[in-house]
């Protein structure tokens, strides 16, 4: 395990842990079952700005259970694709799943996955220019939670049923950043680690602790409940993992 992914080391940051290869967004596009979705992201040749609410050239069709500042931009690991391919020999193109970025390791680090990456965890997405626009700076609060729309846009191609359950089941489906700083984005930035308060928190401990039928001692749990940027809905889970008969 690398020191960038180590919680037992202490990191020397930022850290250069990434490139940034390809940025994209989305429009609000008829889909199935009579509804719209921006699902379908397609790459952005040129810089765009992020704010609070994400790309400014990206849309979210239902604002209820997707967008907003807790779910501004979203990541995806490229081995998520790898993955469901040869479990299901599907071809699925990067970018049908709904993801903003999408990062490639540098100086032989670990991709950042949800095995890899941490709640609360800070990323620098190109370098501060004196004078210049500021780099921007994304904070991961929550994973993302797989919905019947990914077996639609699959299911568009293929007869696959349920994908959607399949990759929830695994812990793949990327997860989503706060904007700490606004700025703009492009393809071939680095990307730096800069902020990993909480080292115990990957993404891929809390999806396993949040999906376990078992419970938990509450000293495996409140460290998670402490978790100030962790999103609310993830926090109400963890809370009933605890076992009671300690109290």
């Amino acid at each position: 395990m690398s020191a960038a992914h180590n919680p037992n080391l202490k990191l020397t940051l930022p850290m250069h842990v990434a490139n940034l290869v390809c940025v994209r967004a989305g429009k609000a596009m008829p889909f199935t079952r009579e509804e719209l979705s921006a699902i379908d992201k397609r790459p952005i040749d040129a810089p765009v700005a992020v704010n609070f609410m994400g790309l400014t050239t990206d849309e979210q069709a239902d604002r209820k259970h997707h967008g907003g500042p807790l779910k501004a931009v979203h990541q995806l690991a490229p081995a998520t694709y790898d993955k469901i391919n040869a479990e299901f020999g599907l071809r699925v193109d990067v970018g049908t799943l709904g993801e903003n970025l999408t990062t490639e390791a540098v100086n032989g680090l670990p991709e950042m996955t949800e095995a890899t990456v941490c709640i609360g965890d800070v990323f620098q997405y190109g370098e501060d220019k004196v004078g210049g626009e500021d780099s921007v700076q994304l904070r991961i609060v929550q994973p993302r939670r797989p919905c019947y729309k990914i077996n639609d846009q699959i299911g568009q191609f293929t007869k696959v049923p349920n994908i959607a359950s399949w990759v929830s089941k695994q812990g793949i489906s990327g997860w989503y950043f706060q904007v700490v700083r606004d700025g703009m984005v492009n393809a071939d930035l680095p990307v730096y680690l800069v902020e990993r308060p909480y080292p115990f928190a990957t993404l891929e401990t809390l999806w396993q602790l949040s999906n376990s039928k078992e419970k938990f001692d509450a000293e495996v749990i409140e460290p998670w409940l402490e978790i100030e940027c962790l999103e609310d809905s993830w926090k109400k889970v963890l809370s009933k993992k605890v076992r009671q008969d300690l109290y």
